[in-house]
């Protein structure tokens, strides 16, 4: 039996906020523990009570450890002084037969289809949430092993990893979040506004969680057991023209095994700011990889027919260099013991050409594991 407090009518616990809105929640299994995490940390919401019966469920531990007075009958939150939101996540057809008939000036029950909804959004916004901090600190292992001495190329997949986050996954959670506090706002004045903007949440989230796996696909898109190169680009050429509805044709030729993993992962970060580059710049409707593998040369060849640039005045300007890519493209294709070439001409797109020697360069000790 879980520890239970007197819950007097007149003075019920603080749990740290000093107004806004007073909760009670019926119910400590995975609906009442999802809404007690959102609402804990929300200043504008002070938690009064909760009320279950069983004294294993998971969220009788969360309410002791957050100060929250617990009791098993959750018709002593209906006689609390200061209530203004009753929500029922016990699941129970009684209980919310009872709730329905209970009337009280400035108390809004919610309960039923609709309380499950909401939590079961929020429960999916803090799985979002987890995940994307198990994204960042994977992200940190992933590239200590990847990358350790690559100087611009490091700060330059930094700055792209950050831009990929700012601008999709982190737009959204906070689109999310600006959702879910206007239906806080709206739950008593207007349920079916609120119940409409808690759907329009819900899909919000839903691509932000597609957002965050594709910054994990970003990340570590060659398996370390297998290294495959070849199904990895396959999977993001699919992805990039799903995602920018530009089309893509990928050929290639030769055994990417005789390629050193660490090739591999420069190659695939290569191609991935080449067509980053066209989506941002080039206003193509089609790019092109190649990829021709022998025992002495690596070639791979991008190219795209968009609007192109002046090659002589962005050579001329180390600025215009960082603006179109080329300076990431050459100094990976460098680290790797090779070199790049980029034409381009105004209004007949551009081809780049990155060719890194087998025979010398592959059995040096960057190579390796």
């Amino acid at each position: 039996m879980p520890t239970t407090r007197a819950m007097s009518p007149r003075r019920p616990r603080k749990t740290g906020a000093t107004s806004g809105t007073h909760v009670a929640i019926i119910g400590a299994g995975r609906g009442g523990t999802a809404l007690m995490e959102i609402f804990a940390t929300d200043p504008l919401v002070q938690i009064v009570g909760v009320a279950e019966i069983l004294a294993n469920a998971p969220g009788i531990a969360l309410a002791k450890r957050l100060g929250i007075p617990v009791t098993r009958d959750y018709r002593r939150l209906l006689d609390l002084e200061r209530v203004d939101l009753i929500i029922d996540v016990s699941g129970n057809a009684k209980v919310w037969e009872l709730l329905q008939d209970f009337h009280r000036m400035g108390v809004t029950i919610i309960g039923g289809a609709s309380a499950k909804f909401m939590w079961e959004l929020i429960e999916a916004r803090i799985r979002a949430t987890a995940e994307i901090e198990k994204t960042l600190n994977k992200y940190q292992s992933l590239y200590r092993l990847y990358v350790k001495e690559t100087g611009v190329a490091v700060t330059e997949e930094r700055t792209r990893i950050a831009c990929e986050m700012h601008d999709g996954l982190v737009q959204n959670l906070a689109g999310v979040n600006f959702k879910l506090d206007l239906s806080q706002q709206l739950i008593r004045k207007d349920p079916k506004a609120s119940l409409a903007t808690l759907r329009e949440s819900k899909a919000q989230l839903k691509l932000a969680i597609q957002e965050a796996r594709q910054v994990i696909f970003n990340l570590r898109p060659l398996h370390y057991d297998k290294m495959e190169l070849l199904p990895a680009l396959t999977n993001y050429l699919t992805s990039y023209e799903t995602q920018y509805h530009i089309k893509t044709q990928f050929r290639v030729s030769g055994d990417e095994q005789i390629l050193y993993p660490r090739t591999k992962i420069f190659l695939f970060r290569i191609v991935q700011e080449a067509l980053s580059n066209v989506e941002k710049h080039a206003k193509a409707t089609l790019v092109t990889v190649g990829l021709d593998i022998d025992p002495e040369l690596l070639r791979v060849t991008i190219g795209d027919n968009g609007v192109g640039f002046d090659m002589d005045t962005v050579l001329r300007d180390p600025d215009k260099w960082d603006h179109f890519g080329i300076r990431g493209i050459l100094e990976r294709a460098r680290l790797v013991g090779g070199e790049g070439k980029i034409e381009s001409k105004k209004g007949r797109g551009t081809t780049i050409v990155v060719d890194i020697p087998l025979t010398t360069k592959e059995t040096t000790p960057h190579g390796k594991n």
